[in-house]
């Protein structure tokens, strides 16, 4: 069965029909044996035995960078917030306002760092590699901060701030010019009062390809979009293939990634959740560390005394 497909079996039988229900003393006993472990020495044994680790991350992993997310509360660029500039409607209106938002994202990303999570991340996976194992990151994230930190093996679900892609040809480049265009430098100021800039169309990122000079758009998924396929078919394969998982600064709530991870835990495999707080999806997990990722992973991902490196 496929990891994205949603099936729900309930197997009944007469002599489970007949049985009396648990007592209330019994019921409590299930639920405590069913909360995840914050017992780190065990999970480092579980780590320890790993062969193939999918790490899937979400904003709280950047948040100790000083990322700004742009969703709840106080999330405002000028006075929108994001879900209201990260549309292909709202790019179709005014690409210049979108733009400028993605332009200020962009200038403050590059002046942001890894931070000890990612950093942990990205030295697990260099580590591991020489003993013949395997950590593949699976971010939400668009900062690229998780290829700052010299992650290798990364899969980008909702694109990327370094992205662009071509409305006419279609072609995707990496891009890090600052400013990504000249009538965009100075602008995208967040303040409430700032005035849109107004770029016309063809001042604003073109397109570099012979004979296109098409209006570029960030390379991105937006609110309404799907998720590349082809991304997507990646990270099944990852999934499947894995025999522990973390999950690291995600709510939890955001599909189709919320429901990676519970997924793995329903076929046996160990899952790990490091964030500050509780999600729907804990109580489906083997593990749970609360508070900050780049606290609590170091230490969880650092070399344990039974890895023998060449």
């Amino acid at each position: 069965m496929s990891l994205f497909q949603v099936a729900s079996r309930r197997l009944v039988s007469p002599v489970s029909r007949a049985l009396k229900p648990p007592s209330a003393k019994k019921q409590k006993l299930c639920l405590e044996m069913a909360r995840p472990s914050s017992n780190m020495a065990d999970f480092r044994e579980v780590f320890a035995k790993a062969k193939h680790i999918a790490i899937i991350t979400g904003a709280g992993v950047s948040a100790e960078s000083g990322v700004p997310t742009f969703r709840g509360a106080g999330g405002f660029w000028r006075k929108w917030q994001a879900q209201e500039l990260a549309t292909p409607g709202a790019f179709a209106r005014n690409p210049s306002r979108v733009w400028e938002f993605y332009h200020y994202r962009r200038e403050v990303m590059l002046s942001k760092h890894p931070n000890p999570a990612h950093i942990a991340i990205a030295e697990c996976e260099k580590r591991l590699s020489k003993q013949g194992r395997s950590v593949v990151v699976i971010t939400q994230n668009i900062d690229e901060l998780h290829r700052k930190a010299g992650s290798k093996h990364l899969l980008e679900i909702h694109g990327s701030l370094f992205k662009t892609r071509c409305t006419n040809c279609g072609n995707v480049t990496a891009n890090y010019k600052s400013p990504i265009c000249p009538a965009l430098a100075g602008k995208g100021a967040p303040d409430p009062d700032v005035e849109d800039a107004s770029i016309p169309v063809e001042q604003l990122p073109q397109c570099e390809e012979d004979g296109c000079n098409g209006l570029l758009r960030p390379h991105v998924v937006w609110f309404g979009e799907t998720l590349d396929p082809d991304v997507l078919t990646e990270v099944e394969k990852e999934l499947d293939m894995c025999d522990l998982c973390l999950v690291v600064g995600t709510s939890s709530v955001v599909y189709p990634a919320a429901m990676f991870a519970p997924q793995v835990s329903a076929r046996g495999v160990p899952v790990a959740e490091f964030n500050t707080e509780a999600t729907p999806a804990t109580d489906k997990f083997r593990f749970h560390f609360s508070g900050p990722c780049g606290t609590t992973l170091p230490p969880a991902l650092a070399r344990h005394h039974s890895e023998i490196i060449a």
